[in-house]
């Protein structure tokens, strides 16, 4: 067994019982992608009680859930994936190869079925590992999540993106553009400008759009709940209403004055509806196997 290997394995088996609401634990984690080659993983974890694992979207960050993860920690162990989603070529660089990718995670660090809560891209890998290992998941939190209908972010993409042009793309993801970093555009035009960064993009935009889930939106089965801003023009508040009516039982919160990304204009209001979601769930059980 390589060093990393033995990390791998090694690494959850105390990470989840030893944590605090006060500690946060920062790990790389080492998955093996469709070629059996090492894909790196980000992970925080810090927090108390119902395991949470959140997911982010094509230029998203651990950093971005940071605000959210503050006010539920108390209730919530938190666990926030990165994948180096800009990075990955030939055929791991597809929706399905992220959904194996989060799976291998999940079964291989988590010690129990947890909430994935996950934004736009994340969000339509959360709804296909619920739907493809029904077992690993006990709940979702959707915000802004692609799979029924979602504006694409990189129709016109150029080959090398300038930084006026990601400037109002990602302007576009938020209704109040004052919460839009510049640190976060310096580091995507940074991914972007680097040989396949571009590429990348474009490939993972569009295999999310041929993955169309209407027909299979309601077969989910776990707890659901819809976090939505009102002035999201990337995922419209008609996708979030085709949600709601697909999937069963779920629960839609609107976040007014918000746009694509609720845990970055409004953490707050994001926070206490994940909060109050919490109630649905009771103690659960450890999952054995491999979550079929």
């Amino acid at each position: 067994m390589s060093g990393q290997e033995a990390g791998l394995s090694a690494i959850p088996k105390t990470t989840q019982d030893q944590i605090t609401a006060e500690d946060v634990r920062h790990l790389q984690v080492p998955l093996r992608g469709v070629r059996d080659e090492p894909i790196i993983g980000r992970v925080a974890q810090t927090g108390v009680g119902l395991p949470v694992v959140f997911l982010h979207g094509l230029v998203g960050l651990n950093e971005h859930w940071e605000g959210v993860v503050e006010r539920v920690k108390h209730r919530f162990s938190c666990t926030t994936l990165e994948l180096p989603l800009l990075s990955l070529d030939g055929p791991d660089c597809s929706i399905q190869s992220v959904t194996d990718l989060t799976i291998q995670f999940l079964k291989k660090f988590m010690k129990q079925p947890v909430v994935l809560v996950g934004n736009s891209f994340g969000g339509h890998v959360a709804l296909r590992v619920a739907l493809k290992r029904k077992a690993l998941v006990r709940g979702l939190v959707l915000a802004g999540s692609s799979g029924l209908f979602e504006r694409t972010f990189v129709k016109g993409a150029p080959v090398r993106p300038s930084r006026e042009w990601l400037v109002e793309k990602i302007g576009e993801l938020f209704h109040d553009r004052s919460f839009m970093s510049e640190a976060d555009v310096d580091r995507a035009h940074a991914a972007l400008s680097a040989r396949g960064g571009a590429r990348a993009m474009v490939r993972l935009s569009r295999s999310a759009r041929r993955n169309h889930l209407g027909d299979h939106i309601g077969q989910i089965a776990a707890p659901t709940l819809l976090i939505w801003g009102r002035n999201d023009i990337v995922t419209p508040p008609s996708a979030a209403q085709g949600f709601a009516d697909l999937i069963p039982g779920s629960e839609l919160f609107w976040i007014d004055r918000c746009g694509h990304a609720p845990m970055i204009e409004a953490p707050a209001e994001f926070a206490r509806a994940m909060l109050d979601f919490a109630d649905r769930f009771a103690p659960a059980t450890p999952h054995h196997g491999d979550g079929h």
